[in-house]
């Protein structure tokens, strides 16, 4: 058996908006679009398009372009969106409850099964018919319960100590938005979320619309 081809990460950061966008033409009735039409909606070049695309396989004709629903699916599935994850939120404060919401009304697959705080105040509480329980029962619950992903949203001074009970529960994957870079072993994937990065990056953009920022200071 051999090992499946690398692919890049510029690559996996692009399907998700080629999933949205494909989605929208969904449920405006849109049964086939051509790479150069997707051009024009996202903003990559039809070759790029192409190119990614191909990176998994021949979903499209030449003259033809590609079938919407098939190519949605066809994205679902390279995503790992044709399954159901179960999911813990660590930390239930105004982000945690943010995404327990999120979540829940919008049915996207990732379901959270148990909410985990050290708050004696909201340990006990419900959240979309999901109970918020103590940290301490963290990694003894993943592990029983079967959990695929922890979503972190503590602060940074514990978020490490968290992802390593996550771990050894034996999740697959952990969403980060605590601000620290977090150390975990091979086969954990991680995805960190920093929204200062996010923020800084904006105002960079914003600096540089203005040749005279510089000169005026």
């Amino acid at each position: 058996m051999g090992n499946k081809p690398k692919v890049s990460n510029a690559i996996i950061r692009r399907l998700p908006r080629y999933r949205r966008y494909l989605g929208y033409l969904q449920t405006k009735g849109v049964k086939k679009v051509s790479s150069n039409e997707l051009s024009e909606m996202i903003g990559y070049t039809a070759s790029q398009i192409r190119q990614d695309l191909n990176t998994f396989g021949e979903f499209g004709q030449q003259g033809y372009g590609y079938e919407v629903d098939k190519l949605y699916k066809e994205i679902n599935r390279i995503l790992g969106l044709d399954r159901e994850y179960r999911t813990v939120v660590v930390g239930v404060g105004n982000l945690g409850q943010a995404i327990t919401n999120y979540t829940y009304y919008y049915k996207i697959g990732f379901n959270i099964m148990g909410l985990f705080d050290v708050n004696p105040k909201i340990i006990g509480n419900w959240i979309n018919d999901v109970e918020v329980m103590d940290c301490s029962r963290l990694e003894e619950y993943v592990r029983k319960e079967g959990i695929d992903i922890g979503i972190i949203c503590v602060n940074r001074e514990n978020a490490q100590e968290v992802a390593d009970s996550l771990i050894e529960g034996g999740v697959k994957g952990i969403w980060n938005f605590a601000p620290i870079d977090l150390v975990v072993p091979e086969g954990v994937a991680i995805e960190s979320v920093h929204l200062s990065d996010s923020l800084h990056a904006l105002s960079f953009m914003i600096k540089n619309m203005d040749p005279e920022s510089d000169r005026n200071r």
